[in-house]
C-alpha cells in the first residue's frame, strides 16, 4: 500500500537552480508527487514547523537559513515513502551521505542539505497538514 510523506527542497538547493535536477532524482526513485508548491516561508512559519527543535542551539540559524528565500514544499507517495526518501536524501551531513544519494550530490553543509525529509508516520502526517490544506492533496 502506498505510503505519504513530506519533503522540502531548501533554500540552498532552490538557489543553486538544482530544483529540476532534485526532483527527477525522486521520480527516478519511484516517487509520485501528490501535492507541490514554491514558497518563502516568514520566520515565524519556520519556527512553527520547527518547533520540536526550539530548545536546540540551532534552531535560530535553521529557521533563519529556512526563512532566506523560496523552498519547495511537496508530499511525494510510493510504499515505504517514510523509509525510502530517508535513504534517498542520504546522511544529515553530506560528508557521511552515501555515494549517490541527494545530499552527497546537491548539499553543501550539514545545515545547506538540500532537502528535508519526514522522519516517521506521526511527523509526516503533522508537515503534510503544516503546508496543504485538505483539498490541495489528489
Amino acid at each position: 500500500m502506498a505510503q505519504r510523506t513530506f519533503s522540502i527542497l531548501k533554500p540552498d538547493a532552490v538557489r543553486a537552480g538544482q530544483t529540476a535536477a532534485i526532483l527527477a532524482e525522486l521520480q527516478k526513485t519511484g516517487f509520485t508527487i501528490v501535492a507541490i508548491k514554491k514558497m518563502v516561508l516568514s520566520k515565524p512559519q519556520a519556527q512553527g514547523f520547527y518547533a520540536v527543535h526550539a530548545k536546540r542551539p540551532f534552531f535560530d540559524s535553521l529557521t533563519t537559513f529556512m526563512s532566506s528565500g523560496s523552498i519547495v514544499a511537496m508530499v511525494l507517495e510510493k510504499e515505504n515513502a517514510i523509509a525510502d526518501l530517508r535513504k534517498a536524501m542520504g546522511a544529515t551531513n553530506p560528508a557521511d551521505a552515501e555515494p549517490g544519494t541527494i545530499r552527497k550530490k546537491f548539499a553543501r553543509s550539514i545545515e545547506e542539505n538540500a532537502i528535508h525529509g519526514s522522519d516517521g508516520e506521526e511527523t509526516a502526517a503533522f508537515e503534510i497538514s503544516y503546508f496543504f490544506a485538505g483539498c490541495e492533496l489528489i
